[in-house]
């Protein structure tokens, strides 16, 4: 058994959302650079510019890569050998939130009373917290800002099994035809398949953690990830809406086994600023 401070444990998830909200990572960076060299359209070609000259500024001048800084996602793996001290996990983790979110002068996004008053909580607590219990005696912390415009456009299908693979490929293509610019493409597209409605959507949302471009280790769904990817950047949306080839920089998709009457399919899409960072203590 190894034990793990509270206090640890806050001061990592601090430090990560503020990372994740100044610096691209490294493979959106070079999924961008890709899709600059590749696009016809000179439209497009500027705006893929002007995205990673956004990213230049936002890390050498310490600001946000987006005025929207998001609700606060954290994915934890919690190793079955872990023994978390010093007080309450999920307590931690908001105080983390709550703290890195001043620290860093980040836009507090969060809401309560959704259907009514809207009052800002002012710290933007609580996060929403997804939690593997994993082998092993370390916790792997990611963390994930997810802005609204995005988000706003995930969508669920509970498919007949008989609409089967091209079911699937209509519903995620026409999910990011009816999205267009509002999810701030060029976008990652992660897509969720099986298992019951909330696990659709939790693998759809973790598709997104997927290194860009890294295509799935099965051959039959890093296949499908292809062809969808081909129909999705034909629809002609491009960058931030202003037509090209340039839609999405991938399609990430995680499958689970499903019952045999059912076909469930998530999208959710995460815009050019795909913000995540993680660290493992």
């Amino acid at each position: 058994m190894r034990d793990i401070d509270c206090k640890t444990i806050t001061e990592t998830v601090s430090s990560l959302f503020q990372e994740a909200c100044l610096y691209l990572p490294e493979d959106v960076l070079a999924a961008i650079k890709r899709a600059r060299e590749t696009e016809e359209s000179p439209v497009a070609r500027d705006v893929l510019d002007s995205i990673l000259e956004n990213s230049e500024i936002a890390s050498s001048e310490k600001i946000p890569l987006c005025q929207d800084t998001g609700v606060a996602v954290v994915m934890l793996e919690l190793g079955q050998e872990v023994h978390i001290t010093g007080g309450d996990l999920s307590q931690a983790i908001n105080e983390g939130v709550r703290q890195g979110y001043n620290k860093g002068y980040l836009r507090m996004s969060t809401v309560s009373q959704p259907f009514s008053a809207r009052i800002n909580v002012a710290d933007n607590t609580p996060a929403i917290i997804h939690t593997d219990i994993v082998p092993g005696d370390r916790l792997k912390i990611t963390v994930m800002p997810k802005g609204a415009g995005a988000e706003n456009m995930t969508r669920l299908a509970m498919l007949s099994p008989s609409q089967g693979r091209q079911g699937v490929i209509n519903f995620v293509v026409n999910t990011v035809d009816e999205a267009g610019s509002n999810a701030c493409p060029p976008v990652i597209v992660g897509v969720g398949i099986g298992g019951t409605a909330e696990q659709a959507l939790i693998l759809a949302k973790k598709a997104l953690l997927r290194p860009v471009a890294m295509p799935s280790p099965d051959a039959e769904t890093a296949e499908l990830e292809k062809d969808i990817l081909k129909r999705v950047n034909n629809l002609g949306i491009g960058p931030v809406g202003y037509g090209g080839r340039t839609t999405a920089l991938a399609v990430h998709i995680e499958v689970f086994p499903a019952h045999i009457a059912s076909l469930p399919v998530a999208v959710n899409l995460q815009c050019h600023s795909a913000r995540h960072k993680d660290a493992i203590l």
